[in-house]
């Protein structure tokens, strides 16, 4: 287990959308804000005429509730938060952990530590996530990899995608970049097509794991332009763009944020953007849409969670925080360098955008026909 606390650093990977259709994580210092707090309990029904005193006794109840919940969220956090991340250090879905957690750790009474547990093409940080108490002290790094893609994937999981996991907003949506080590002789995705007809199995393509967005990717552009690459799975981003730019492996589908460096450095050539629309951190590369196959788009997410059971009104207070994090107009410059769009979010409207990526997963890994390895 790789564990590593706050850092300020970039951002981003792991988890995502995809759609290919053919042609034809501080101290505490004071009470928490709590604007955003909703009644724990519903309005009580209407009674009867002359039962005054039933009602009376239950407005009591209700107001003895919503004093509790509102002393819950305002005496939250009393110690260090764990956010718990299922990929290793360096990688981009770690880069975005840190970039949240940094910034709720500006907040006063807030101390955010990052606790990577990769393995298991994420399933090993997943059921440690889901097997955490539900005190409000946990958080997960959710994304399409955790609960979409390998419920689908795997005929059994240590945790339940929907049920173990209480949401909290979502965080980011962006594309995947193809690309592919200087030395392989394709220079757009038209000619890497014809180079792996002409070398069936012969190149290989990495990922940050079995069951990651970046496999996904590869094995639906596979489907689509008709060619047969070999898979090779890394434990992360960072160790799979390691072995490519050490000619390892040949090609990639990549988290943006923690490739577009090595873009720019020219340790790595871009071919296209996995996006339905070119990206506007790097305008000039292509989609893979525009590069022969219209409708193919990745997109990837990723999301705040936390154990199931966790008191609603630390999971509002929480979601106040992260959303005012993600309107902030510096934190969203930065993530439009990075090629991501923040997409912050209510609870209960993750929580429906999961169970609709399950379902999408669900129809995309069998028309794939992808395999765990």
């Amino acid at each position: 287990m790789q564990r590593s606390s706050i850092a300020g650093t970039g951002m981003r990977s792991g988890g995502s959308r995809f759609a290919f259709q053919s042609r034809g994580a501080c101290r505490v210092n004071g009470a928490a804000d709590t604007r955003r707090l909703r009644p724990l309990a519903a309005r009580l029904p209407a009674r009867e005429a002359g039962a005054w005193s039933g009602a009376a006794a239950g407005t009591v109840g209700v107001m003895l509730l919503l004093a509790a919940g509102t002393v819950l969220g305002q005496g939250y956090p009393t110690r260090p938060l764990r956010y718990i991340v299922p990929f290793p250090p360096g990688g981009g879905a770690d880069l975005v952990a840190r970039s949240v957690a940094q910034k709720l750790s500006e907040v006063p009474g807030y101390t955010v530590v990052i606790d990577n547990r990769p393995g298991a093409g994420t399933i090993v940080g997943a059921e440690a996530a889901a097997r955490a108490a539900p005190d409000g002290y946990t958080l997960f790094m959710g994304s399409n990899t955790t609960n979409a893609i390998n419920p689908n994937l795997h005929a059994k999981l240590p945790y339940d995608a929907i049920r173990d996991f209480t949401p909290v907003s979502r965080l980011t949506s962006f594309p995947n970049i193809l690309v592919v080590h200087p030395s392989l002789p394709a220079r757009s995705v038209k000619e890497l097509v014809a180079l792996a007809r002409a070398r069936p199995n012969e190149l290989n393509f990495g990922s940050s794991g079995s069951g990651t967005p970046a496999q996904l990717a590869g094995v639906m552009f596979s489907d689509a332009a008709k060619v047969r690459m070999t898979h090779v799975p890394y434990k992360g981003s960072s160790p799979a763009l390691g072995a490519l730019m050490s000619g390892e492996t040949q090609l990639m589908f990549a988290s943006m944020g923690s490739t577009l460096p090595f873009v720019r450095n020219g340790r790595l050539r871009p071919l296209a953007v996995t996006s339905a629309v070119r990206s506007a951190a790097v305008p000039d590369i292509p989609t893979v849409a525009e590069s022969g196959f219209p409708g193919f788009e990745a997109i990837t997410w990723h999301g705040m969670m936390m154990p199931a059971g966790v008191p609603a009104p630390i999971v509002q207070t929480l979601n106040a925080q992260v959303v005012r994090i993600l309107g902030q107009p510096d934190f969203r410059a930065w993530l439009l360098t990075q090629g991501a769009d923040a997409t912050p979010s209510t609870p209960d409207a993750f929580a429906e955008f999961m169970k609709a990526e399950l379902a999408l997963y669900a129809r995309l890994v069998k028309q794939s026909g992808m395999k765990a390895d």
